[in-house]
C-alpha cells in the first residue's frame, strides 16, 4: 500500500502552485488545507496550514520540481 509523505507547508496559494506543477508531471498530490477546513467548521487555525503531500514512491520523480520550486519562491 503506498502512503502519502509531507513535501511542503505554507500558505493555500503557494501550496495549490506546487500541486500545479506536480500535476504537469503527472504526480498526483493531496493538499490538507487546516486553515480552510477550521474555517467551515468554525475555528481558527494558523496562516501557513497548507500541506501537501504526495506518494512515497513519487519523491524521486518530484524531488527536481520540488527544489526548483522552493527556488522559486525565495
Amino acid at each position: 500500500m503506498a502512503e502519502h509523505i509531507k513535501v511542503y507547508t505554507g500558505a493555500s496559494l503557494l501550496t495549490n502552485r506546487l500541486a500545479f506543477l506536480l500535476d504537469e508531471s503527472n504526480i498526483p498530490s493531496l493538499i490538507k488545507d487546516t486553515k480552510e477546513s477550521g474555517r467551515l467548521a468554525g475555528f481558527g487555525a494558523t496562516e501557513c496550514s497548507s500541506e501537501l503531500f504526495i506518494y512515497d514512491s513519487d519523491l524521486k520523480e518530484a524531488k527536481s520540481i520540488i527544489e526548483n520550486f522552493r527556488k522559486e519562491i525565495a
